[in-house]
């Protein structure tokens, strides 16, 4: 069904075609400052409704990607072809090939915080800013820590597989002991908002002790929680529970290692819901096997999907999660609702409100 819509006082048209795996597309252009301004926004993935009544509602037309699968690089430039605006969620990499191929984008809006799958430096040499949506899963991906923490040193996923396995039976006063975390030291890997968030979680439910490795000082964890900067070693040295919640980037790509992990302590537990690539994953289950660490708790692998096969999902110490740290309503609907405000405004030529390449508006 075609349908032809003018909203009200917006002075713009746009069509809205209706196909059997439900694709919203529009094509049209409207009018700011005396001039007209094609507002074409490709958005790969069906997003809380927030974000497509706020295009529509700033004259915005839309194509949304409803298939639940990824678009091939090639497919997705193809989709840019007809569109000024890309707001990307998903994997696919908006690499320096795909910016070049596309780089009559006004705009490109992420719908995640993390941006290590875009070429900044090229987006920022092409003149395309990008924005991303920080603040928003502060507190879904800190509760996703704790979650892994608490499952980790109580066996948790493990114990509840029994069930499924018919293995709960004898009572065995020695089986399957778990670790409490009662006045233990937290050590945080990137103490930003998310770090932020646990420390003071974990502070305030089991007095826990928090250090921290940060290039500078974080000044309110160190007031409001107690918080030490300390150096890398040490982190590694002295944490009980170890968190990971820094950015990806050539610095911190594959630096939970071997050697990391040899310098923690063998009661240790390993927690990550940056990045997979920050951690060696073989390194990982290597260090879980000797014993050379307790635990381990992640919501993000290398690659993703993590395999069915993998050995991590089997072992009694370790609970995996598919990369659910932003998943709830709340969280989904503010990252939403912020790259809906970064497209709207890169396409009417203002500065992003949450950017990612600040310097594109030097150039």
């Amino acid at each position: 069904m075609i349908a032809l819509y003018r909203a009200p006082g917006a002075g713009y048209l746009f069509y809205v075609v209706n196909l059997p795996a439900y694709r919203l597309f529009a094509i049209g252009c409207s009018r700011h400052d005396d001039k007209t301004v094609c507002m074409n926004v490709f958005v790969t993935r069906v997003l809380p409704g927030i974000a497509i009544d706020l295009l529509q509602q700033a004259g915005c037309s839309i194509t949304v990607h409803s298939e639940k699968r990824d678009l091939s690089q090639q497919e997705l430039i193809a989709a840019c072809k007809a569109h000024n605006a890309l707001l990307s969620a998903g994997h696919t990499s908006l690499d320096e090939h795909f910016l070049e191929a596309c780089s009559h984008l006004k705009v490109i809006a992420l719908y995640s915080a993390g941006f290590d799958r875009v070429d900044v430096p090229a987006a920022t040499r092409l003149k395309i800013p990008v924005g991303n949506t920080p603040g928003a899963l502060n507190k879904a991906t800190a509760d996703t820590a704790f979650l892994l923490m608490l499952a980790v040193t109580r066996k948790a996923f493990y114990m509840h597989g029994k069930i499924g396995r018919n293995e709960w039976s004898f009572y065995d006063p020695l089986g399957d002991l778990g670790t409490e975390l009662d006045g233990k030291t937290l050590g945080v890997f990137g103490l930003g908002n998310i770090g932020f968030e646990l420390a003071r979680r974990c502070h305030k439910a089991y007095d826990m002790k928090v250090i921290y490795h940060n290039r500078g000082h974080n000044p309110k964890a160190e007031k409001e929680l107690g918080a030490v900067r300390v150096s890398f070693d040490e982190l590694l040295e002295r944490s009980d529970v170890l968190s990971v919640h820094s950015w990806l980037s050539p610095e911190t790509q594959g630096l939970f290692n071997k050697d990391a992990f040899s310098k923690m302590k063998p009661s240790s537990v390993f927690i990550n819901t940056a990045r997979g690539a920050i951690h060696n994953e073989q390194d990982l289950t290597e260090a879980l096997r000797a014993g050379t660490i307790w635990g381990a708790g992640l919501d993000v692998t290398n690659p993703e999907p993590m395999q069915p096969g993998n050995p991590l999902l089997d072992m009694p110490n370790v609970a995996v999660l598919p990369h659910i740290g932003s998943a709830t309503i709340e969280a989904r609907t503010g990252m939403a609702e912020m790259a809906a405000k970064n497209i709207i405004a890169g396409l009417r030529g203002q500065r992003l409100p949450y950017i990612v390449n600040p310097e594109v508006y030097d150039r």
